[in-house]
């Protein structure tokens, strides 16, 4: 399943940024005493007088509630969703538009939430992040969240609180572009997804598991040692074989003698990440919500056109996407547009938005979404003619053709950044293991009770270069909030980048957004242990 010919295209020195909680809006200052931006202080207004608005307003309603919804296949899980649907409708703006989108908190428990508007360069107190940006939404409480949105491209949204971004609570955001310099014919969006919740248990419950470490299930030890710096990833070297299908009931968490039974991922391998591919074992892989027996079916006709708008909401799996007898050229990463290239297939890790082009074929042919390293797939259909529908596992050979991944791509011309002197530097070393499961950057993870300590600091105007430094084993999709950075002198622009175990990877990107924003592994599991840190602007 992962072998490669030699046609296709290595990920060497591919990189992953990800998203992740600030400083408090209570607090001032840094760790150091240094005066921070206050994400709803007049430096983010001004910055929101600059954004050229239509002044036009998309008005919604998105309340996040209990849900038993149907995945297809006579899977009905009870989940929490937007408005009772998993993805959520789809919002779909033009460029310029402000969106006032108000969120209805109806989740149980006393449950708090957020709504993060993910890969948006918005004002800092819109973005979702508690305690960072704004507090959270308590249940049975409404927060609105108002912004400009000036910059096009594929988008998504999706809770910023815990591990929330596992369940149903996720939807795609377009926006459009008026000043469109290709055509074609119709737009598809194609939406991936992992999912266990409500089936084998609930994220909170795989994360508990999870945080046990492999020292907790090789020794019995379920509290992890605190401040462990060690490096350890998943050494597969004795448990390659292991076989967890036979885990134990859906309310059952680990075993009492430390053994995680249930949610762990043994042995999943993947050459085009590097090694280890996962950590966490999902029971289906969803393209726009339907499982691979029942799937969604996209409908057209011969010779048309078609963007394909892929988004990747994942939690912990990244996913090589291919049509069955079909090219894809790509068109656009992450909302910006790259020179166009053709491939056979691409990798998207979680939190990364394609948007490709193919010219439909005529006849039934498979879209498959593999999810890496892992044996199992998405799946979905293109029909536009007769024949019956391929086995939802199906292999197209496109899969092992020309594997495009970022590393090869190339910015358009009219988005590349100008050659400008980098004025500050951060090394941002990612850091932390399997065996304790304490991933951290630059060896601190992130406090919740303290958003505001240890800042990555920059200043408004000024060229900031990240170093992502992967000291572990593992991959890490690095997820930058309110800004896109651009991957060396000519790479794409992108907000959600992989990052390789033992790779570096450096990015740029302009200062032009202040405010207080996350940084983080959009690994749902790792960002939540604490692969989190806040790109602070100084006051």
């Amino acid at each position: 399943m992962n072998s490669m010919n030699r046609r296709s295209v290595l990920l060497a020195g591919l990189g992953v940024a990800g998203g992740g909680a600030i400083a408090a809006c209570s607090s001032g200052s840094g760790s150091s005493g240094t005066a921070l931006v206050n994400p709803s202080g007049s430096a983010v207004a001004a910055a929101e007088k600059k954004r050229a608005g239509t002044g036009r307003q998309h008005r919604l309603t998105l309340t996040a509630a209990p849900a038993v919804i149907d995945l297809g296949g006579g899977v009905l899980p009870k989940t929490w969703a937007f408005d009772g649907r998993a993805p959520g409708k789809e919002v779909r703006l033009s460029v310029g538009d402000t969106l006032v989108a108000e969120l209805s908190n109806q989740l149980p428990n006393r449950t708090a939430t957020s709504i993060h508007w993910h890969g948006i360069a918005l004002r800092n107190d819109m973005d979702g992040v508690p305690p960072a940006t704004q507090t959270t939404v308590r249940a049975g409480s409404t927060f609105t969240y108002r912004f400009i949105a000036d910059v096009p491209g594929t988008y998504f949204f999706h809770p910023h609180v815990g591990v929330q971004l596992d369940r149903g609570l996720y939807a795609p955001l377009i926006v459009e572009d008026p000043k469109e310099t290709f055509d074609y014919d119709d737009e598809w969006v194609v939406l991936i997804d992992d999912w266990m919740d409500g089936v084998t248990g609930t994220p909170d419950e795989a994360f508990a598991e999870l945080k046990q470490g492999m020292g907790g299930m090789e020794m019995g030890d379920s509290s992890p040692s605190a401040g462990s710096s060690g490096t350890e990833g998943h050494d597969m070297g004795d448990m390659g074989g292991m076989d967890m299908s036979e885990a134990a009931s859906p309310s059952a968490s680990a075993s009492s003698d430390g053994m995680p039974m249930k949610f762990m991922l043994m042995g999943a391998e993947s050459d085009l990440l590097g090694g280890d591919a996962g950590d966490v074992k999902y029971p289906h892989h969803l393209v726009n919500g339907r499982v691979a027996a029942d799937p969604d079916v996209y409908t057209g006709k011969p010779g048309m056109k078609v963007r394909l708008r892929i988004i990747n909401s994942g939690g912990d799996t990244a996913y090589r996407v291919a049509l069955g007898d079909h090219k894809l050229t790509i068109t656009h990463t992450d909302g910006f547009p790259v020179q166009h290239q053709e491939v056979d297939a691409l990798l998207v890790g979680m939190g990364e938005r394609y948007d490709v082009l193919a010219t439909l074929g005529d006849g039934v042919f498979p879209l498959v979404a593999l999810a890496e390293g892992k044996d199992a797939n998405g799946f979905a259909l293109v029909r536009t003619g007769s024949g019956s529908a391929p086995k939802p596992t199906v292999r197209p050979k496109e899969l092992n053709g020309m594997i495009m991944t970022v590393s090869r791509l190339r910015a358009a011309d009219d988005v590349r950044f100008e050659t400008a002197k980098t004025d500050v530097t951060h090394r941002i070393e990612l850091t932390g293991g399997m065996e304790k499961y304490n991933w951290t950057i630059n060896g601190k993870p992130f406090d919740m009770n303290a958003p505001a300590a240890n800042p990555i600091l920059i200043e408004e105007g000024q060229r900031v270069r990240l170093e992502f430094v992967n000291t572990t084993d593992m991959w890490h999709p690095m997820h930058l909030h309110g800004h896109t950075y651009q991957l060396g002198g000519f790479g794409p622009r992108k907000d959600t980048a992989i990052v390789l175990p033992k790779k570096k990877l450096s990015v740029f990107f302009d200062a032009d957004n202040p405010g207080q924003w996350m940084l983080h592994c959009h690994n749902a599991y790792h960002g939540e242990a604490g692969m989190m840190a806040n790109v602070a602007y100084r006051a």
